[in-house]
């Protein structure tokens, strides 16, 4: 008989567990409670009867990653880890240190198929979905590790959330619940880039978390050329499904806009995506591009972001540049797991 992944339950499903392994329900709490703890093995569950710690290394296993490289920022704090998995696999996760709070970008999935050409995370046909224990224990594992209590997630890391949605959504409810980290959903942001169907089925939980559009483009002609997924879902229904998405939920979203020199960055495209968006409440978050190596495209000058964020905030768009954290380590999406896998495969030829 398979092992069940025991760290991917809700509390009420570890106790119907419990239940079903002929224990008492409140086991389950316990049991719970240790997992949310971060420990890696069912001995460290002191207060559980050793006939029954056998029981549980029989029938549940607990997720523990590795860390496989670690990176500091000498520059503002910034934590980066590539985390090991139990199949080989690898993934980001970064702890950054805000004024409000430590925050932690999180991994969906070990690579991404979706194919943003500014994006150092895509992976041909390397791709799988993250599991709900696997999402926590980035979470865990940084905060154990870092010292640094976790107040704030952002679904930014590799992987599309909404492209592992099940897993993601157990999650969040995992991550939120009173009885494990307890953290607020209004503390959780998630970043997707425009999977409409999933978009339209996530403003129907009851999920005060803030949606954050991967847009980069005001218009199909561009935004089809540096993201593919514009050819499946372009720019006029994703807007559509954010302003119903606002209309359900009544939660502002968030717009993400990678400035690229002379591809997304004129001041025409300000304009056409103040028309957009117009109307919609909405934040617009100005990302100075990270270069990735390889890549053929550059940042935008600063002067240029400039200019873009005062066209927009005269249109009365609330508008910010977001601030460059782990300058001086890999800091960028996907770019510290890229240089570990070709590495890897340097060694194994």
């Amino acid at each position: 008989m398979e092992k069940v992944c025991i760290k991917s339950m809700l509390p009420g499903q570890v106790q119907e567990y419990m239940v079903s392994l002929g224990e008492p329900s409140y086991r389950g709490k316990q049991v719970f409670r240790w997992l949310t703890q971060g420990v890696t093995s069912f001995d460290d569950m002191s207060d559980l009867s050793k006939s029954l710690r056998e029981k549980l290394k029989e029938k549940a296993f607990i997720t523990k990653p590795e860390i496989v490289r670690k990176q500091v920022s000498a520059r503002d704090g910034t934590v980066k880890y590539l985390f090991g998995l139990a199949d080989g696999n690898c993934v980001e996760t970064v702890v950054m240190r805000y004024e409000h709070g430590n925050s932690v970008c999180l991994s969906t999935q070990a690579g991404c198929h979706m194919g943003c050409a500014f994006c150092a995370s895509f992976e041909k046909g390397e791709t799988r979905d993250l599991t709900p224990a696997e999402i926590l224990d980035q979470v865990l594992f940084a905060q154990k590790d870092s010292g640094l209590k976790i107040s704030n997630i952002v679904l930014m890391g590799t992987g599309e959330p909404l492209d592992n949605y099940d897993n993601v959504v157990q999650f969040l409810r995992l991550v939120s619940c009173p009885e494990g980290l307890h953290i607020g959903m209004r503390h959780i942001s998630l970043s997707t880039c425009g999977l409409v169907p999933r978009i339209r089925e996530l403003s129907q939980l009851d999920f005060q978390l803030t949606l954050s559009i991967s847009l980069h483009a005001p218009n199909n002609r561009i935004r089809s050329t540096i993201m593919p997924v514009n050819n499946k879902y372009p720019v006029e229904e994703l807007i559509r499904a954010c302003r119903d998405y606002f209309a359900a939920t009544g939660r502002r979203i968030s717009f993400e806009y990678a400035m690229i020199a002379g591809v997304n960055d004129s001041d025409t495209c300000a304009r056409e995506l103040a028309a957009l968006l117009r109307g919609l409440m909405c934040h617009i978050n100005l990302i100075p591009l990270n270069h990735v190596e390889g890549s053929p495209l550059a940042p935008s000058s600063r002067e240029t972001i400039r200019r873009f964020q005062e066209i927009l905030q005269k249109k009365g768009f609330n508008v910010t540049v977001r601030r460059s954290l782990g300058g001086d380590i890999d800091a960028s999406c996907g770019q510290l797991r890229r240089k570990a896998m070709a590495e890897k495969r340097k060694e194994n030829k």
